[in-house]
């Protein structure tokens, strides 16, 4: 592996973001290229503006789309095709590297032949919640893991769990599987880490690579991403269907009930399964938002981008290229 490049969409980042461009300079594996795949021109002008950044940063290439144009998928996969790099490092602009050993920790299991993705292990930010903190040590703990298509009957949905937020890439096994999938309201990284499983390649979690990256969201906010969450698996149903994901929501709440409890916090847990219930309905919302009016679906998603590309695609699919323009006659379905 001789390049090493890290693609990163950003949209109206802050001053935090220089801290993540500072440590991907003092990584220990020096990195090619910094691509910064950016929505909104403007935005990102306001943040640079007056300092030194084009000259401190002089490995990182800009390019900018309107927010119309964004896709959690193929705004990536064009961030992909910026990159000649034998791995790419997906990360987000909220992701700050923890010391200077982040991009050589992923690297080291894609030394395996059969190894396509590596992904960091997420770290709670200073001054998160009891609730969050909790919830990182569940779903990143301390210990490596290596999963493949036989590890399915014993973990479940958890053999695909896989997190861009950062995450290492081989470049020949992403081309080979098609890259993320163009069009998807979440869970990109998932879907395409299911594809590479079944194509016979492993994941990996390198809890040795790890970022900063928490977020304390409100309940209406933990709602709307947990509906978004069931659409997405409403929608590929190749990937989610007959591996069932409550599971392990299960048996979070088990663990974080024990841990309340031993700590004798019983207003903390109070408060978490009023959060669970939050997500527990926008998630079985979400897998069946077919069902729901679209003025509903507009007010519980956070992704409203996401239903105008969703509806373009509808009208562009009724479109009798026989008779030039006009939608076709049969509107069954609407």
């Amino acid at each position: 592996m001789n390049k090493v490049d890290v693609i990163i969409p950003i949209y109206k980042p802050d001053k935090g973001f220089f801290d993540i461009m500072d440590m991907l300079l003092k990584q220990t594996v020096p990195v090619g290229r910094i691509i910064l795949m950016n929505t909104e021109e403007r935005y990102f002008n306001q943040l640079i503006y007056g300092t030194t950044f084009k000259e401190k940063y002089k490995n990182v290439v800009v390019y900018h789309h309107s927010k119309r144009e964004f896709d959690h998928g193929n705004t990536r996969n064009r961030g992909v095709r910026h990159s000649e790099a034998d791995v790419f490092v997906m990360m987000t602009q909220d992701a700050v590297p923890a010391d200077e050993f982040l991009i050589e920790k992923l690297l080291e299991p894609l030394q395996m032949e059969k190894a396509a993705i590596s992904y960091a292990r997420q770290l709670p930010r200073q001054g998160a919640t009891e609730i969050e903190s909790f919830v990182r040590s569940f779903n990143y703990p301390d210990g490596d893991m290596e999963k493949s298509e036989k590890d399915l009957e014993r973990l479940g949905i958890k053999t695909f769990f896989c997190s861009n937020v950062c995450a290492a890439y081989k470049r020949e096994v992403f081309v080979e599987l098609g890259g993320f999938v163009r069009h998807t309201i979440f869970n990109e990284d998932m879907i395409f880490a299911s594809k590479a499983v079944r194509a016979g390649y492993s994941i990996v979690y390198a809890s040795g690579a790890k970022v900063y990256h928490s977020h304390d969201y409100t309940n209406k906010e933990q709602f709307k991403r947990n509906f978004d969450l069931g659409v997405s698996q409403a929608d590929h149903p190749e990937v989610f269907e007959g591996i069932p994901s409550e599971s392990e929501g299960k048996k979070l709440v088990k663990l974080t009930r024990k841990h309340f409890l031993k700590e004798k916090k019983r207003k903390e847990l109070l408060k978490f399964y009023v959060n669970c219930g939050f997500r527990l309905v926008g998630y079985k919302l979400g897998k069946n938002y077919k069902k729901l009016p679209r003025a509903l679906i507009k007010r519980f998603t956070a992704n409203k981008d996401y239903w105008r590309h969703y509806q373009m695609k509808r009208e562009a699919s009724r479109i009798d290229a026989t008779k030039g323009y006009g939608k076709n006659a049969d509107k069954e379905g609407e």
